[in-house]
């Protein structure tokens, strides 16, 4: 058990006073958290020392190890401002699990609160509060410590919880997590309302589930094929919000959503329509501005739609692509690889960093076809664009409708320079491909991306992450409700 977290006391969280009598004054703070400059970490590392080599003798000599070396490491401090104002009463490290790649796995340790300020000043139960937010802000998708046994109750009432249990030094200690939810609150936020919104339309045509919602095999699919013809049709909307933030920006993605779905499909797209609406007729005019170059950089017509001004902002696309063999979310079975294919160039939206990578909009339209065919020429068993669930929320989507359960290797999806583990597996990645088929089977190779196997279907329902310690940890147990393609 290699983290220690806290490996000195805490204070018990202050209990509850009675509700009798004269309400006692609150204590004024007399320090605050702050992340800590280079003169706050050697200070810190000085107060490490004195507790931990010191006071506890857990450590013979020194404490450091290569977490302190890690440009990645993030450390806070409690600071006094009373006192003596800018002494360090006590800090926290937050540093990736592994030395290589981060996967999103941080550990929380060496948790120190000076002597002198261990009595009823809750020193100790900021910093493991403030760890937690930074390490959401951080984009981390697993938290953990390794905290001493007495210490155990207290991170029990923080939210903390245990995991297993050892020995470090030969000193009980508890293996803790703090749960983060990020994932799973994204699949419930953007698909989960899914299953029970669209169940009436279960009926199909005169009662036959034949043509509803795309038909057998293509239920909640990306698009869906026309009966009777060639034809597959797909249709998004853009958020209000990101229309009136970024009109331009907007227009080219309601065309690029719409021809990822198709390209999902295996589809060539054969023109779009439109419906869009806004305040006056300078920001319909964006609008249309960055349709209009979408269209062009994908050689699309616009065929028609609907233009309205004097309203709130809205933005839809329909879009048609012709294959004689469509390929369904659905397709996937039990024991099938699941592969990611993504375009990692490009960067982070200006003012929408964290949820929309930017990888289309410098690309040729040479490019852009290039990348809108793979699926076709690879003919998987299955595929689905990455869409606004993010790489795990997909991956569940389609397990989803291929009847499975999927499990992720964190370790394995391909990622850009400098993104977060839980930014990158939650964002709108610009083109990115899950496919399933047979191991080695299909692998959609191209100099544009990036291409990895990321997982694998499984019998056991819904979404898990697998760690490069082995442990998996449960996403979801359903991602739409929509049940089998």
């Amino acid at each position: 058990m290699p983290d220690i977290f806290p490996a000195s006391p805490v204070p018990p969280l202050s209990p509850t006073p009675l509700l009798a009598g004269t309400v006692p004054a609150t204590p004024r703070r007399t320090w605050r958290i702050v992340r800590a400059n280079a003169r706050q970490r050697a200070d810190y590392l000085r107060l490490r020392h004195d507790i931990f080599v010191t006071e506890q003798g857990i450590f013979t000599g020194s404490d450091r190890d290569r977490g302190d070396d890690d440009p990645r490491t993030v450390v806070l401090v409690a600071v006094d401002t009373a006192e003596v104002p800018g002494t360090v009463l006590g800090g926290v490290r937050l540093t990736p699990h592994d030395d290589g790649p981060d996967t999103g796995w941080w550990v929380g340790d060496r948790l120190v609160v000076a002597a002198t300020s261990r009595t009823h000043r809750g020193i100790g139960t900021a910093l493991v509060r403030r760890a937690c937010a930074t390490a959401e802000q951080l984009g981390v998708l697993r938290f953990e410590a390794t905290v001493q046994a007495p210490n155990e109750a207290l991170f029990r009432r923080l939210g903390w919880e245990t995991t297993g249990q050892g020995l470090y030094h030969g000193v009980p200690h508890v293996a803790m997590r703090w749960p983060l939810h990020r994932v799973r609150d994204l699949i419930a936020g953007t698909k989960q309302p899914l299953g029970s919104l669209l169940s009436v339309f279960g009926g199909g045509v005169n009662g036959a589930s034949v043509g509803a919602l795309g038909g057998p095999g293509f239920v909640g699919d990306d698009g869906a094929p026309v009966p009777g013809s060639d034809l597959v049709a797909a249709c998004d909307a853009i958020l209000p919000a990101m229309v009136e933030a970024d009109p331009r920006w907007a227009g080219w993605c309601s065309v690029l959503v719409n021809l990822n779905d198709l390209a999902a499909m295996g589809a060539t797209p054969v023109g779009i329509l439109d419906a869009v609406a806004g305040h006056d007729a300078t920001s319909v005019a964006r609008v249309l501005e960055g349709m209009a170059d979408a269209a062009a950089a994908w050689g699309v017509p616009v065929l028609g739609g609907h233009t309205q001004t004097g309203t709130e902002p809205s933005l839809s696309v329909t879009a048609l692509g012709r294959t004689t063999r469509p390929v369904p979310g659905a397709g996937g079975e039990v024991g099938h690889d699941l592969s990611l294919t993504v375009d990692l160039a490009g960067r982070w939206r200006p003012g929408f960093e964290g949820r929309q990578w930017d990888s289309t909009s410098w690309r040729t339209g040479e490019e852009l076809r290039t990348l809108g065919g793979l699926v076709a020429a690879a003919a998987p068993a299955a595929a689905k664009d990455v869409s606004m669930a993010g790489i795990i929320g997909t991956s569940g989507m389609l397990a989803e409708a291929s009847g499975t359960g999927v499990t992720v290797d964190m370790a394995a999806v391909p990622r850009p320079a400098g993104t977060s583990a839980g930014d990158w597996m939650t964002c709108f990645p610009g083109f990115g491909m899950l496919t399933a088929d047979a191991p080695g089977a299909c692998r959609m190779v191209s100099p544009l991306t990036e291409a990895a196997t990321v997982g694998r279907l499984t019998t056991e329902p819904g979404v898990r992450l697998r760690w490069p310690d082995g442990v998996e940890t449960p996403v979801t147990t359903t991602v739409t409700g929509m049940g089998r393609g």
